[in-house]
């Protein structure tokens, strides 16, 4: 299988809040290579890649399972919990939801490699210039 890498990047709520204003007002138009996955902090990104949600990943890549039943059986995760995972995986573009013909639901993994985007260059987009004091 190939490895799908996703970029993520680290911005605050408001700096989220102004690229995005930025952006619809034609301000500020994002780089292709930017990522197209937004975590507010390092703590909120490692809540989502955490360890136990990294193994169902690789269960999920591993087994191919054709519904959720089948997942919650493969990985030993109730199936309330485990809805709730993979909704919040699938909200990060980690995971797709498929209805199948069966009428059931099947997870699929969109990224194996993650590529994490942070710093203080990221502050500025959208963010009206300083003005000079002279």
């Amino acid at each position: 299988m190939r490895a799908k890498r996703l970029k993520i990047g680290i911005i605050s709520k408001q700096e989220y809040i102004n690229r995005t204003v930025a952006i619809a007002k034609g301000e500020y138009k994002p780089k292709k290579d930017e990522p197209k996955v937004w975590f507010e902090s390092i703590k909120s990104m490692a809540q989502i890649l955490s360890n136990e949600n990294q193994e169902l990943l690789k269960l999920i890549v591993k087994h191919k399972p054709s519904s959720i039943t089948e997942l919650e059986r493969i990985s030993h995760r109730k199936k309330a919990n485990l809805s709730r995972t993979l909704k919040t995986l699938e909200k990060y573009n980690i995971v797709d939801l498929l209805k199948t013909s069966q009428g059931t639901i099947a997870p699929k993994v969109r990224a194996t490699d993650f590529e994490v985007q942070f710093g203080l260059h990221y502050s500025h987009i959208g963010e009206a210039k300083p003005q000079s004091a002279f």
